[in-house]
């Protein structure tokens, strides 16, 4: 009678372990409005970075790079909502949707424009706004992915909505005072290499009612 008594107990804790695990899973699947993540370069193999370093020439703005290092807390960003709006934490991020990037340490925002960038000419990717995480609409991206929810696992593209570049890296790498890390610029085709982009480490928002969410309304 023991012996079965703890089966019962142990098959319990199975299950109720199984039913968490899959939650978790669900609730992470996707990339939703509030995580703070890491993106990668496909091609370069280098993460999208940014740090208290300006340009030295162009628009003078904060400069955004690529960096070998891993566990550099300059390469979180946290994912919002376009310029004058708001999302709500924990909805799922749909393809196509328009977003902005904030650099978790500094507070301003990937962003893009019309100047040169430093190396090799191409378009300028900085990192710009406030203390407070506003800009402009030189801040919006929309998202480009083939599922119709960003999933963590998806290979991305983001597509300048003021300019139409893609978010690239241009292979190039500065001299002091950010010696070794890579260019990051505006690239004009969708087919260069260059512009794929995939998640890496992270903190990912439950979804709040994912279901709900994808059947009723799933714009930001």
């Amino acid at each position: 009678m023991m012996d079965y008594t703890v089966f019962l107990l142990f098959s319990s804790f199975v299950i109720i372990l199984l039913h968490i695990n899959y939650i978790q899973a669900k609730g992470t699947q996707h990339v939703t409005c509030g995580s703070v993540l890491k993106l990668m370069n496909v091609d370069y193999n280098v993460r999208l970075h940014s740090h208290e370093v300006k340009y030295g020439s162009g628009s003078g703005q904060q400069s955004v790079t690529g960096t070998n290092a891993k566990e550099d807390g300059n390469s979180y960003w946290l994912v919002k909502a376009e310029s004058g709006k708001q999302c709500m934490r924990g909805r799922p991020i749909k393809c196509g949707d328009i977003i902005r990037l904030e650099h978790v340490v500094t507070k301003k925002n990937l962003h893009s424009h019309l100047v040169s960038s430093p190396l090799t000419g191409k378009q300028e990717v900085s990192a710009y706004g406030d203390n407070k995480g506003e800009g402009d609409s030189g801040d919006n991206w929309m998202l480009i992915c083939h599922t119709d929810f960003w999933e963590r696992d998806d290979t991305i593209m983001l597509k300048h909505i003021d300019t139409e570049k893609y978010l690239a890296v241009s292979g190039r790498t500065y001299g002091t005072p950010i010696s070794g890390q890579t260019e990051v610029v505006g690239e004009y085709s969708s087919s260069s290499p260059h512009t794929q982009w995939s998640v890496m480490e992270g903190l990912f928002i439950h979804p709040n009612d994912f279901k709900a969410q994808h059947y009723q309304h799933t714009e930001l």
